[in-house]
């Protein structure tokens, strides 16, 4: 359909599918298929060609077969509409940053949730002939500015060790069993978010941040895994039943966690500190921070969720 009725304006439509979905991050499967699934496409446009043709595009993409390969093209829910179709580019990231164009200040970049910049930056752009959008998505996959990944690494030092060192063993020993669940689900979301700083990959949405874990090369595996043992008694009876004792082996996980941060930060230079309780390294990395505004709010606090 391009090539024929839009062959002259070919070189300047951007094509992929990128955005909100399990599609765009390589995760649809049976369970999927219940809202917002089907075959569909992104095409990006500059704002002077959207003004220019983008209607009449749009109205040549809605034309088309309502079936592709055997597959129905997508419908949209009430919230999922508008997933897929034609885009102005600064109107596309907009909708995700809030913002049509790259954030240029510390400021700008505290403003973006980070799942937000997952779902800007996932799937895959097909063709691309100007290089716009492309330029735009490689601007938010170069990742945060190095203070503000820094004081979001500090603080995620402070959650571990405070959730699963601290909280978490004093819980159980107290027989507050809901209060343990509570440190432990904490323990889990910071854990995840470090991983994802350590390997300057945004986090996706939290349904599926424990299976994008294996796809992250430094430490993704392993805490995968680690994880998966600490829930251990909500998964499969076999799994279950090697565990053991529970609480005595989810403090052992939870500490083998935490070296493995420890060791990670060592070794990429954000921490001076040799303790092996994670709090401890929240401060030093807070130190290696230059911009005086973001120092100074001390290592608790993460920019972008105040």
């Amino acid at each position: 359909m391009l090539a024929g009725k839009f062959a002259r304006q070919l070189d300047v439509v951007a094509a992929g599918l990128v955005g909100d979905g399990s599609e765009c991050f390589g995760y649809d499967d049976d369970i999927s298929q219940d809202h917002d699934w089907g075959a569909g496409v992104c095409l990006w446009l500059s704002r002077r060609d959207f003004e220019a043709f983008g209607e009449t595009l749009q109205a040549e993409l809605d034309a088309l077969p309502r079936t592709f390969r055997g597959f129905p093209v997508r419908t949209g829910s009430t919230w999922g509409d508008r997933r897929t179709g034609v885009f102005e580019i600064g109107q596309f990231y907009r909708r995700f940053t809030g913002l049509d164009h790259v954030p240029r200040t510390l400021q700008e970049w505290m403003g973006i949730p980070e799942s937000n910049l997952a779902a800007a930056t996932n799937g895959e752009v097909f063709a691309d002939g100007r290089g716009e959008f492309t330029r735009f998505r490689e601007g938010l996959l170069a990742f945060y500015p190095q203070d503000i990944r820094l004081q979001k690494i500090a603080a995620r030092c402070m959650k571990i060790a405070q959730a699963g060192q601290y909280n978490y063993p004093r819980c159980i020993a107290r027989g507050e069993f809901v209060a343990a669940r509570m440190a432990e689900a904490e323990f889990i979301d910071a854990t995840v978010s470090m991983t994802f700083l350590l390997n300057r990959v945004y986090r996706p949405f939290y349904k599926w941040v424990h299976r994008a874990l294996t796809g992250l090369p430094i430490l993704g595996p392993e805490m995968h895994m680690l994880l998966s043992e600490l829930v251990c008694d909500q998964t499969a009876p076999g799994v279950a039943a090697a565990c053991g004792d529970r609480h005595r082996k989810r403090v052992q996980l939870v500490e083998v966690a935490c070296a493995l941060v420890i060791g990670e930060l060592q070794r990429q230079g954000l921490s001076g500190s040799t303790s092996d309780f994670l709090l401890d390294h929240g401060p030093s990395v807070q130190d290696k921070i230059e911009d005086p505004t973001i120092r100074k709010l001390g290592p608790w606090l993460d920019p972008s969720e105040h």
